[in-house]
């Protein structure tokens, strides 16, 4: 079982940057594929970026590649999304999800455990 804790989100301007962080709990944490997902007002949950279990492995959307960095540290039980260059539509719910196979997946039916999501606001 694991538990995870986003924190970071909050309001910035077009341009700026914000770093997320989810902390986990749970001893098989460095076992796990992570990623963060987001959900804009009235729209799907949508893929933003995974890591492998041993960070090894990245890959993002293309709407935010370049932009953001996905991270994690597996002492810290942490994973990051570094955001830069905010943009407007980056705004929303950004989700930590955890997947058991250990893989950076990017269907989040795939991912097995969920954060309850920090909110990310970039004004115009």
């Amino acid at each position: 079982q694991v538990q995870l804790v986003e924190s970071g989100g909050g309001l910035v301007q077009a341009g700026g940057s914000l770093r997320l962080s989810c902390a986990a709990s749970g001893r098989t944490f460095s076992s796990y594929g992570l990623g963060w997902f987001r959900q804009a007002p009235g729209k799907e949950r949508q893929f933003v970026a995974g890591i492998s279990w041993s960070g090894g492995t990245t890959h993002y959307s293309d709407s935010v590649k370049g932009r953001f960095t996905i991270s994690r540290d597996n002492v810290k039980n942490t994973v990051y999304l570094q955001m830069s260059s905010l943009k407007p539509e980056d705004t929303a719910v950004y989700y930590c999800a955890a997947d058991q196979s250990g893989a950076p997946n990017s269907d989040h039916s795939y991912m097995d455990y969920w954060g309850k999501g920090t909110l990310v606001t970039v004004s115009s």
